[in-house]
């Protein structure tokens, strides 16, 4: 994003080494569930007991927190630091699709990052509602309106953000987007559009490795 090159372009050239493939190459808020950061953390802890220093994996943890943590750095830059009041759309609670496991999953950080910063969120996951109201606990659960469909989700709301590439949110009616939004806004961590078809829209976009796009 720095210097203004394009992950999909990247993740293109870096898979046509037959050794590596390009099927796991995909950017995004980063990893979750209940078996890899596991293992990960599993694999680092022993080898800090037996006295190595394993910086690959410390390296793989930092920056799955970093991703994490930088949508939400979009969020606050774009409105001025300031979300005391914003209402955001929130799209996919599962640490994957296909799943209502919310072990680990990003956006567990992410609302709870936006609620502490004041914003009013609405929810909405396919599956995973429920388990992520578990996961949260009561009191954090009442705070975070969870909603029957992703066009709810983003009715009067001020900015629509991405957590889980669940299908139903890849082929959206992007006018209708824009008429539900306050503000035509979105910012997509799991790298879901095409830049020219969101370009042609009228849409403020924020992905994963990409230009962003202001309208």
């Amino acid at each position: 994003e720095l210097v203004g090159a394009d992950v999909d372009n990247v993740r293109r050239g870096i898979g046509t080494d037959s050794r590596i493939g390009k099927r796991f190459l995909f950017p995004g808020i980063g990893y979750g569930g209940s078996c890899f950061p596991k293992d990960v953390q599993a694999l680092d802890f022993t080898s800090d007991e037996f006295g190595y220093n394993f910086q690959i994996l410390k390296s793989v943890m930092n920056v799955n927190e970093a991703q994490k943590v930088s949508i939400i750095g979009k969020v606050k830059k774009h409105f001025g630091d300031n979300l005391k009041g914003k209402k955001i759309g929130v799209w996919g609670l599962s640490f994957k699709p296909e799943t209502d496991d919310v072990r680990e999953a990003p956006a567990l950080y992410v609302v709870d990052e936006l609620l502490k910063a004041g914003a009013q969120v609405s929810a909405y996951d396919p599956e995973a509602m429920e388990t992520f109201k578990i996961a949260v606990g009561d009191a954090k659960a009442k705070q975070i309106n969870f909603v029957k469909n992703s066009k709810e989700a983003i009715n009067g709301s001020d900015a629509l953000v991405i957590c889980t590439e669940w299908n139903e949110f890849r082929r959206p009616d992007f006018e209708e987007i824009k008429q539900l939004l306050n503000s035509p806004i979105i910012f997509d961590g799991r790298n879901l559009y095409d830049l020219d078809r969101i370009e042609e829209s009228g849409i403020t976009y924020y992905s994963v490795g990409r230009r962003n796009i202001n309208v």
